[in-house]
């Protein structure tokens, strides 16, 4: 399988100008009207916000928002940068000033023009600390931003930045409308090639046919369904069944069961998802260094990874995925280290017994594997875990960064700089969200990462950031994992992204 989960480097010049014509995929035909025009995908896990700023987990939300919204910059599914609402886009020599050219024509849901304020008005949004977007550290580098012209917008950063056009490809940087912001989050109006049409929590998000779409001949579908299906066996029975057309993010065990369906099928591509243990180092004792390193000495990587995810996963030290040209080859991931693990334990006066719980967001047959198995690896030592599994929403909206100890994972990132950054620089938005992480070191490796475009300084530091987050880390990233969706053998067209996103637009059925 071709690595499709990262990023290249973007130049600075003229190789960064696509053009927007060029860009724009081939046209495809309408399909028949005999064919059928519902697609029905189901997600085990409701939308917590249909805010697009607001967004903090993935599935449901960041897929609705793909297929409704529309951003400065997209990727496709090798993850190259590619023009969306901005056509060409250039940088200054110092990488400071970032100009985007716009698309004209374009219009939101409701008729509105898209022009160059409502680019504006969204990044201000994102920066706006009342609104909290866990976008907004990649943002506080934003000095201004203006309008040039109704189709030329202008960014003036504190510092060079040569990942700003990746950055505007994130989930959240979806474009809005400071018209309908009010309304976002019950009828969200975007520019996308989908139009939200209504959503009953617990059961289906529904989304029609934009007709002004400003891509030729797509969408090729006039309605998609989200179906909520918080159990996968259920999801799977209906996928067999016909009932559904697709199942978003199949646990292993579901991946196997389909590979021999007649009338079904999985796709499985290579992810930077990755999935680990967050310790709070805020609070006592894993604000105690020791007991953090005492920690990462409990957990047998190797062997969590395949209990987890039955050979579907690939162990790692950081966000940083095994596949990426800056990850640290060089680096041995071994098992556990009980005698360690207890001395450090003994030094910071954790005495044998120790009772914690941990926390997991439950619909994840995958995560609870692994907090079962470092449960067990954690009780050679004389830690006594128990596990609290709790609803997804629940513990997303009111547990995850406010308690001791938890399982989570995270949807992967498309550079270097977004995979870390926001979770391990102490400005980091998930970082402050997460597990209040610290280390002046770090802070500044990953402040002089971001602020060049030189692949080798920047492969020298990013290996700096692995080796140093070893010794001292806030959380145990312990796998990446691959992303898999169960479709009919009917459904043809849908884009797997090892974003774990899935574009509807040229999707298609046969009857």
């Amino acid at each position: 399988m071709r690595d499709a989960s990262l990023l290249p480097r973007i130049t600075r010049r003229s190789a960064l100008q696509l053009a927007g014509a060029a860009a724009l995929p081939a046209i495809i035909k309408p399909a028949r009207a005999a064919e059928p025009s519902t697609l029905t995908v189901a997600f085990a896990i409701q939308p917590a916000t249909l805010d697009p700023q607001k967004m903090r987990v993935g599935g449901v939300d960041y897929n609705y928002v793909y297929n409704c919204f529309s951003r400065l910059t997209a990727q496709d599914p090798q993850l190259q940068v590619q023009p969306d609402l901005a056509t060409s886009w250039e940088a200054s020599e110092d990488l400071k000033t970032w100009t985007f050219h716009l698309r004209p024509g374009v219009k939101f849901h409701n008729g509105k023009a898209f022009d160059a304020s409502d680019v504006v008005f969204t990044f201000k949004r994102i920066q706006d600390k009342d609104v909290g977007s866990v976008l907004r550290v990649n943002f506080n580098i934003v000095d201004k931003i203006e309008a040039v012209d109704p189709l030329t917008v202008r960014f003036h950063l504190s510092i060079p930045y040569a990942d700003l056009p990746a950055a505007t490809a994130a989930y959240q940087a979806a474009i809005v409308s400071e018209s309908t912001v009010d309304t976002l989050t019950t009828h969200p109006i975007g520019t996308g090639p989908f139009k939200f049409v209504e959503y009953r929590p617990g059961d289906q998000l529904v989304m029609e046919r934009n007709p002004d779409y400003f891509v030729p001949g797509v969408p090729r579908l006039e309605r998609v369904i989200i179906r909520i299906i918080p159990e996968f066996t259920t999801a799977v029975a209906a996928l067999e069944s016909g009932a559904v057309d697709g199942v978003f993010d199949l646990p292993p065990e579901q991946m196997e069961q389909l590979a021999k369906s007649k009338v079904a099928h999985v796709e499985e591509v290579q992810s930077g998802r990755w999935q680990g243990i967050i310790w709070n180092c805020e609070m006592k004792p894993f604000d105690d260094p020791r007991v953090r390193r005492a920690f990462n000495k409990l957990i047998d990587k190797p062997a969590i990874a395949e209990i987890a995810m039955f050979g579907h996963a690939t162990t790692t030290l950081t966000p940083i995925p095994p596949f990426h040209p800056y990850f640290r080859k060089d680096i041995p991931i071994g098992g556990a280290d009980i005698p360690g693990a207890k001395k450090l334990l003994a030094e910071a006066g954790i005495a044998p017994g120790w009772e914690l719980e941990m926390y997991v967001p439950g619909n994840n047959p995958p995560r609870e594997r692994l907090a079962t198995a470092f449960r067990d690896m954690a009780k050679q030592a004389g830690i006594n875990v128990s596990l609290r599994m709790a609803p997804p929403d629940k513990f997303f909206a009111e547990m995850e960064g406010k308690v001791l100890f938890s399982a989570d994972g995270f949807y992967g990132r498309a550079t270097p700089d977004l995979m870390v950054y926001p979770w391990y620089h102490s400005s980091g938005s998930w970082n402050n969200t997460l597990w209040h992480y610290k280390n002046p070191e770090v802070d500044k490796v990953l402040d002089a990462a971001r602020g060049t475009a030189d692949k080798a300084e920047q492969a020298k530091l990013y290996g700096r950031f692995q080796e140093m987050v070893i010794d001292d880390s806030p959380g145990s990233v312990i796998y990446v994992q691959s992303f898999a969706c169960g479709f009919s053998n009917k459904v043809r067209d849908v884009m797997v992204s090892p974003l774990m996103l899935l574009d509807f637009s040229k999707a298609a059925l046969t009857a």
